[in-house]
């Protein structure tokens, strides 16, 4: 549908040619009609009585200062496109020398009268005028680079065929615009940045991703450019409650993850063993052990490991070591315990010597009631609660999605000879892992569902299906996110199988 006159009116002026900025190029003049207040303390009144006359504009206030005849400084109201200021009602000729304030100078130098003209008014607005409450003048609206926001800047530069096509999807990292620009726009990527960190205060630095993520190295970082601000990547991230700060360019975050980060952390419950085998800088296992869930988190990248570090100092929530741990809530309002353990260690290692490990290890934590630092030191606050880690994990992480199903079959005869230690010996159940992972994408999954549940069994080399994580050999797959036009991030999550888990090493199915 065609657009009206009036709501373009406002578009910033068009020029496809431009590859730098031209700031000075963006500015429009608009005259419209303004209805002048008599009296300023009527000024809301006449604001809400005349809702339908005024001119609505983002981030334009309808109320403007404008000086009367006698160059007296007012409060007057700005009034939509259609609502006309006077008309021409008769041809006078050629000027002459004294020529009246309602007389105008047409083109090829004849004369019109002009006088009011009420029928674009709206009743309230003809009503007011007719009682001297309001006075109707002529008001220049002035528009330049300053009003327009970033869709409006780059509309009128992009050779585009549609606003849609317009480069908006890009990710926020703490004060970093991260862009991932298609062919198309990368003759334009600087004037893009330039315009981006313009209309966006909070940020500083714009960089555009040159490969796929985990395409240079194993660690999940990425190649990438610096287009516009400031060079210095290192940031600091609030999420769930929690701080994380690290170096953009040396680790693997996502803030697009966040929902997924909360939906996985709310299915573990206080006191439960969680065994993150990817974690990054902690995304899982910081807000896990703020909900003193017991996490051993580990890394293989060196720099995601020290921030991991960093995050579990800065939240409050580190294991001082693997060994009976008894310690004493502190009084501060977050109230969290020492509960996550960090590791710098291969994946494939950590599956099955985390497993090993926990089995020999005791952690007890004893949780006090807050008490003011007034009236009671902490090492004297008497403990309300216990919570003893588990000798099992009750979940696992495996939060990379390009490889994650292939660390599957390290969960093969993970727990090969000891049965006792599972339902229904014992009262806990096999470990419920989590693993994401690509596909492709449909309207309803079950095609992805299907191949995802193939995979799965392929790697462990016994039977899965779609279905429920608490049905043995069922698996929920669980769609986290859109990644591309044809490419999807799911969570495969399952109870690990008994008869996985106890497998024997030889008795392959």
């Amino acid at each position: 549908m065609p657009e009206s006159p009036a709501s373009t009116m406002f578009r910033p002026p068009i020029n496809r040619a431009m590859l730098a900025l031209d700031r000075s190029f963006f500015k429009k003049s608009i005259p419209l009609s303004a209805a002048r207040i008599r009296d300023n303390k009527h000024i809301s009144r006449y604001r809400t009585e005349l809702g339908h006359d005024l001119l609505k504009l983002d981030r334009m206030p309808a109320v403007r200062c404008v000086r009367d005849a006698q160059g007296q400084e007012a409060k007057a109201l700005l009034l939509r496109p259609e609502v006309k200021l006077d008309g021409i009602i008769a041809f006078l000729g050629f000027p002459k020398p004294n020529q009246t304030k309602t007389e105008r100078e047409l083109p090829g130098g004849r004369m019109a009268k002009v006088l009011p003209d009420a029928s674009t008014w709206s009743a309230k607005l003809s009503e007011l005028v007719q009682a001297s409450h309001v006075s109707l003048a002529p008001y220049n609206l002035e528009l330049d680079y300053d009003y327009w926001n970033y869709h409006d800047i780059m509309s009128a530069i992009l050779p585009v065929a549609d606003s849609s096509d317009i480069p908006t999807g890009f990710s926020i990292v703490g004060h970093i615009a991260h862009l991932n620009l298609r062919p198309p726009y990368l003759p334009y990527k600087h004037l893009i940045a330039t315009v981006l960190l313009d209309k966006n205060p909070t940020i500083r630095t714009v960089i555009n991703k040159t490969d796929e993520v985990g395409q240079r190295n194993e660690y999940r970082t990425f190649s990438h450019e610096l287009l516009a601000g400031d060079p210095d990547l290192n940031v600091e991230i609030h999420e769930e409650g929690c701080r994380f700060r690290f170096d953009y360019a040396k680790v693997y975050w996502n803030s697009r993850l966040n929902t997924e980060h909360r939906r996985l952390v709310e299915e573990f419950r206080p006191g439960d063993a969680v065994c993150d085998v990817m974690a990054g800088v902690g995304p899982f296992a910081v807000p896990a052990g703020r909900k003193r869930v017991f996490v051993w988190a580990n890394d293989l990248n060196p720099d995601s490991f020290a921030s991991l570090e960093d995050a579990v100092k800065r939240n409050k929530v580190r294991v001082a070591s693997i060994s009976l741990l008894k310690v004493s809530e502190c009084s501060c309002k977050c109230q969290v315990e020492r509960f996550v353990t960090t590791f710098n260690e291969d994946g494939r290692t950590f599956i099955r010597s985390s497993a090993k490990e926990l089995l020999q290890t005791d952690t007890r934590v004893e949780i006090s009631k807050p008490v003011s630092r007034l009236k009671q030191s902490v090492s004297n606050a008497k403990p309300i609660a216990t919570l003893t880690s588990p000798k099992t994990f009750n979940h696992y992480i495996l939060n990379l999605p390009a490889s994650a199903l292939t660390f599957l079959p390290l969960f093969i005869g993970l727990y090969a000879g000891r049965e006792e230690l599972f339902a229904p010996n014992a009262d806990a159940q096999l470990p419920v892992i989590h693993a994401h992972c690509f596909s492709t994408k449909s309207d309803d999954n079950r095609a992805e569902e299907r191949k995802i549940c193939q995979e799965v069994s392929e790697q462990l080399k016994y039977e899965m299906r779609p279905g429920d994580v608490e049905t043995e050999g069922e698996v929920r797959v669980w769609d986290v996110r859109d990644v591309a036009p044809l490419k999807r991030m799911f969570c495969a999550s399952f109870r690990l199988p008994g008869e996985v888990a106890f497998r024997v090493a030889g008795n392959e199915r």
